[in-house]
């Protein structure tokens, strides 16, 4: 019987094909047999290799390949071509077939010529092209999210059940969403369970390379590697993926006051001559939350004149050092997490682009309970039900202070710390939480508020003010007429000592009645009755201040 020849079978299928068909992710680097197919230059992975010698001194063959992350025919290949131009030497032999290798003196000047135009010293990267088809891939293949998957997503925190019918379409939409309301209710938390609602890990490489320029993907603060690839359907693929890329969960970029413009931009460093991704490249394929927003070093309408297009059009461009542009995938989850109203913030232009507004309130008195419990059982402390009430009462309702989601567990990190210093064990007191208060919430404490209150009715105030200063003072009065003044008869009148008048200086203002007369910018002032001898001298004039 003649077989059919549309039909093959599995051996005949190619090694990059048959490991996208045994996983089930939507993207798998395949192994690059040649540097064509890894896009690099040779020159590149000559300058990996000597830079990596170069540190490290003796290095296997093996081990090189697993540093710059190609396969073990293509670094033993390019070790060769090294050695035959005397770049590098063989230390002594190292197991399964491969040697330790070192540099020679013509290898260590190469080695330092390569460093000053390029230090870069990683996992070789990936094409810019290829990361793109990357992006586009994993961004656009998820699961939607249901109600039962949302819930299973916020089971370690505590939330208002009206929330799921706002949250559950706004992650299913990918738009962006504005999170607002009064600080300490959680909003960061919600931010990063709901990047979990998305599903499946993610590929990214370490780093892009593109018209010669490399660029720094990998940032072990946002990107948590997986600790195994191999899972049950996977045992074939994972001997043959590409090492230049690493499998993580997906990341959850979180900034705050600290957001700049130029963070948002391909920052170059032009000693190693190496650049690092915008914070919104290394966030692809998660989520981005701006915590805090409108309280940036950024204000809010220039981040709207940078990412108004990005937001419609899902594509940012970038400029690179050497003045070439290009453009990114924009394909993330945009989280804006504030304390004041979107309104405020932004126009009308900018909230249009981002859909979903949800207010994270206060939690109610069951919900506050709960979260107290979960703090009690987190710090190994006895829950003692009533402690809480009578400490809510104290401290909340007879003050009318809002309740907030974080004071459980600040508040008994507090009690732990005190129980601590005295040498008690961790135990919900009421006098622990009363001190507690008082560090916390400072003077606006009501413990705090009553004590200060007491003291102030138990002690008067030592020295009362005097009835006739508690009287408003009264403008002195201008009469027409000088006030009798009481003379010694001895003196006369052409006797008297009269103050001397300088143009352009004032006379120092003595005690007596100011008469009204209509002198162009002088007062002359009616002298007190002298009980010297006649020959007093006049007073000093004052100079005019400056």
């Amino acid at each position: 019987m003649p077989k059919n020849p549309t039909r093959r079978d599995t051996a005949c299928l190619i090694d990059d094909v048959l490991p996208s068909i045994l996983n089930e992710d939507s993207f798998w680097p395949s192994e690059p047999r040649t540097l064509e197919e890894a896009g690099i230059p040779e020159l590149l992975v000559e300058s990996l290799l000597c830079l990596q010698l170069l540190s490290s001194g003796t290095v296997s063959g093996r081990n090189l390949s697993e540093r710059v992350g190609l396969t073990f025919a293509l670094v033993d290949q390019q070790l060769a071509a090294m050695r035959m131009r005397q770049l590098v030497t063989h230390a002594r032999p190292a197991p399964l077939n491969d040697f330790y290798y070192s540099l020679t003196e013509n290898g260590q000047k190469r080695a330092l010529s390569h460093q000053k135009v390029c230090s870069y010293a990683g996992p070789a990267p990936v094409p810019l092209q290829d990361y793109i088809l990357s992006v586009e891939a994993q961004a656009s293949y998820f699961e939607p999210v249901t109600e039962a998957q949302l819930k299973h997503a916020l089971r370690e925190v505590t939330y208002d059940p009206r929330w799921l019918d706002f949250l559950g379409p706004a992650v299913n939409s990918t738009a962006g969403i504005f999170l607002y309301g009064a600080p300490g209710n959680g909003k960061t938390t919600l931010a990063k369970c709901l990047t979990a609602c998305r599903g499946q890990d993610v590929w990214i490489p370490h780093a892009i390379i593109d018209d010669g320029n490399i660029i720094k993907l990998f940032d072990a603060a946002y990107h948590h590697p997986v600790n195994s690839i191999v899972s049950n359907a996977r045992i074939i693929a994972a001997r043959d993926y590409d090492h230049r890329w690493v499998r993580i969960r997906r990341p959850t970029v979180v900034v705050g006051g600290e957001l700049t413009l130029d963070n948002l931009e391909v920052r170059y460093d032009a000693r190693s001559n190496v650049s690092e991704a915008p914070l919104q490249v290394k966030s692809n394929c998660g989520c981005l939350l701006i915590d805090d927003f409108g309280r940036q070093q950024v204000q809010p309408a220039e981040l709207l004149n940078r990412w108004i297009v990005p937001l419609e059009s899902h594509v940012d461009y970038l400029t690179l050092p050497s003045g070439k542009k290009i453009s990114v995938p924009f394909e993330q989850t945009i989280i804006f997490s504030t304390n004041l109203l979107p309104e405020s913030l932004v126009d009308e232009a900018f909230l249009r682009r981002v859909p979903f507004k949800i207010e994270i309130g206060d939690p109610g008195l069951a919900e506050y309970t709960e979260l107290f419990r979960r703090a009690c059982d987190a710090f190994a402390m006895q829950w003692r039900p009533d402690i809480v009430e009578e400490f809510i009462h104290k401290h909340y309702r007879s003050c009318q202070r809002p309740l907030r989601r974080c004071h459980p567990r600040d508040l008994l990190l507090q009690v732990k710390a005190l129980a601590t210093y005295y040498g008690d064990p961790p135990e919900l007191r009421m006098d622990y939480l009363d001190k507690a208060c008082n560090n916390y919430f400072g003077s606006s404490s009501t413990a705090f508020t009553q004590a200060r209150r007491s003291a102030a009715v138990a002690s008067p105030p030592p020295h009362p003010a005097p009835a006739a200063l508690a009287r408003p003072l009264e403008p002195p009065r201008v009469s027409d007429k000088p006030s009798p003044v009481s003379v010694p008869p001895s003196v006369s009148a052409a006797a008297r000592p009269q103050p001397a008048e300088t143009p352009g200086k004032r006379l120092l203002p003595l005690p007596g009645t100011v008469h009204n007369k209509p002198t162009l910018g002088t007062l002359k002032i009616a002298p007190l009755a002298s009980s010297g001898a006649a020959g007093s001298p006049p007073p000093v004039p004052l100079q005019d201040s400056p």
